[in-house]
């Protein structure tokens, strides 16, 4: 006779098949939001580096809101806001990996300073 509580090979087999079935939607939706946390943090960063590239324009006397438009991946030039009013700004859309999935956008911001002398 068996121990108590222990089951014979026969009654568990496919268990573990249906346990990562179970898991396999929670999986998929961690993926997607680290892939969309990933695209958010891309954005941003991209967004830092069309400002900067806005302020050392304006600073040499240049164009700035064309050279932050020219910093930004083309994914992100549709629909992004350039000011350059006191120093930089740059605000793009945040790429969603889900059609039809409406995310906030961010911004960045950078100036620069000519130094005194």
């Amino acid at each position: 006779m068996p121990p108590l509580g222990s089951k014979r090979p026969q009654e568990c087999s496919g268990q573990a098949s249906v346990e990562f079935v179970a898991v396999l939607p929670a999986l998929a939706v961690c993926l997607i939001l680290a892939g969309q946390a990933l695209a958010a943090g891309w954005a941003l960063w991209s967004a830092g580096v069309a400002a900067r590239a806005g302020a050392r324009a304006e600073h040499v006397g240049g164009d700035p809101q064309a050279a932050a438009r020219n910093a930004l991946p083309g994914s992100l030039r549709r629909g992004a806001v350039v000011r350059s009013d006191d120093g930089v700004r740059v605000r793009v859309q945040v790429p969603a990996l889900l059609p039809g999935v409406e995310l906030p956008s961010v911004a960045a911001s950078s100036t620069l300073d000519a130094p005194a002398g």
